[in-house]
C-alpha cells in the first residue's frame, strides 16, 4: 500500500464524500468546520455557488449588524498512543485537553460554542475515578469556553479514545481560503510553547522556572482562542487553527488562498519559549514552526495584527510558481523556504 499524508487522504475522502451536502450545507468538507444553515434560513447555494466575497453573512469577515447566525460544526478525535501519553497527563488534563482541541476550531471560524458531544472509550483499567475526573476536566474547560456537553456515548475498547464534537455559531464564519497578497498575517496565542512543555516532561527536566512552568501549562491545559477569533470575525478575510505545527497549518490556508505567506522569525519567539528552549537544549524557532498542539488562531486581512489579542507574524505575497508556500523572511531580506512539517497522523 502507497504510504499518503494526512492532508493527502483528507482529499481523498473528499473526492467521494464531498458531493453529498445537502441544501442547508453552505461549506463541507476541506476547513476548520463544516458551516451549515439553521432550519430558519431558506436553501441556501452550495459553497463552490458562492463566492468569498458573498459568502453568507456578507463579505469575508464583515458579519452586518443584525445578520442571522449560521451553525459551525466540527469533531476532534484524542486517541491513547497517538495524541497523548497517560504518564504524562492527569485525568482531568485529558478531558480539559479533549475539549479544547474540538473548541479550537470553532474560534478559527469566528464562531461561539453553543453544545458540544462526547463519545468515550475507556479500556477496562479506567475506573469511575478516573472517569469522573476526567469528566471534571471536560466540565472545567466548558465553564471556561460557556458551553456544556450535552450528549454523547461511552464504550469498552483497548484504548482511551475521547471523541468531542462542537457546535458553535457564527453571522460569518472566517475560512481559510480568503486570505489575498497584501494581506497582514497575525496570531493570537503562542507557537511553540506546548511542545516545550510536552519536550520537558517527556524528558523529566523538573521545571525550574515559571517560563518552564508555563510551557508545560501550555500542554496540559491548552486554551481555545474562542475571544480572539469573535474579534476576528469582523476584519479578517481568512483564519486558520494552529494545532498541528505553525508552518504546516499556514501551508493549509496559502494552498486554500492561493497566496504565499512570509513570516517574520524575530515575531515567533518569545521570551518563555526561548527560556524553555534553553533548558532543552533545543532551537526556539523550530519548536515554534513544527512543534504544534498550540491550539492558536492565525488569521489574514488589512490590519489584523491591531485587532486584540494578536500579533503581527507576517503577511500574504503572491504565490509563485514552484515556491514553498511557507518562508521566513529574513532581516536582510532574503526568502528562506519552509517545508510545511507538523504533525501528521499517518506520517
Amino acid at each position: 500500500m502507497t504510504a499518503r499524508s494526512e492532508w493527502t487522504r483528507i482529499e481523498m475522502l473528499r473526492a467521494v464524500l464531498g458531493g453529498a451536502a445537502g441544501e442547508r450545507v453552505l461549506y463541507g468538507i476541506g476547513d476548520d468546520a463544516a458551516i451549515l444553515a439553521p432550519a430558519a434560513l431558506p436553501p441556501a447555494a452550495p459553497a463552490d455557488a458562492v463566492p468569498a466575497e458573498s459568502a453568507p453573512g456578507g463579505p469575508r469577515g464583515g458579519a452586518s449588524a443584525g445578520a442571522q447566525e449560521l451553525l459551525v460544526w466540527t469533531v476532534d478525535s484524542a486517541v491513547e498512543g497517538v495524541h497523548f501519553r497517560r504518564d504524562l497527563l492527569s485525568f482531568e488534563d485529558l478531558g480539559y485537553r479533549a475539549t479544547m482541541a474540538a473548541a479550537s476550531d470553532l474560534a478559527a471560524m469566528g464562531a461561539r460554542p453553543v453544545g458540544l458531544l462526547a463519545a468515550l472509550v475507556l479500556p477496562r483499567d479506567v475506573g469511575d475515578d478516573e472517569l469522573l475526573a476526567l469528566a471534571r476536566g471536560q466540565r472545567a474547560a466548558c465553564d471556561a469556553l460557556g458551553a456544556a456537553i450535552v450528549g454523547g456515548n461511552l464504550s469498552r475498547g483497548g484504548e482511551i479514545s475521547i471523541t468531542t464534537t462542537a457546535l458553535g455559531a457564527a453571522p460569518a464564519p472566517l475560512r481559510r481560503d480568503g486570505a489575498r497578497p497584501g494581506d497582514a498575517l497575525a496570531l493570537a496565542g503562542p507557537v511553540g510553547l506546548a511542545a516545550a512543555g510536552f519536550a520537558l516532561l517527556d524528558r523529566g527536566i523538573a521545571p525550574a522556572s515559571a517560563a518552564a512552568e508555563r510551557a508545560i501549562e501550555a500542554f496540559r491545559r491548552p486554551l481555545a482562542r474562542i475571544e480572539a477569533g469573535l474579534r476576528a470575525a469582523v476584519g479578517a478575510r481568512a483564519a486558520i487553527d494552529i494545532s498541528d505545527g505553525l508552518a504546516a497549518d499556514l501551508a493549509h490556508l496559502a494552498r486554500a488562498s492561493g497566496v504565499r505567506v512570509l513570516l517574520d522569525p524575530s515575531a515567533l519567539v518569545g521570551p518563555d519559549l526561548r527560556e524553555a528552549a534553553a533548558l532543552l537544549g533545543a532551537d526556539a524557532l523550530e519548536l515554534a514552526l513544527h512543534g504544534g498542539e498550540d491550539y492558536a488562531v492565525a488569521v489574514a486581512g488589512p490590519g489584523v495584527g491591531a485587532l486584540p489579542g494578536f500579533v503581527t507574524i507576517g503577511r500574504c505575497a503572491p504565490r509563485e510558481e514552484g515556491a514553498s508556500e511557507v518562508a521566513l523572511l529574513e532581516p536582510d531580506g532574503q526568502l528562506t523556504s519552509l517545508v510545511a512539517r507538523g504533525y501528521d497522523h499517518f506520517a
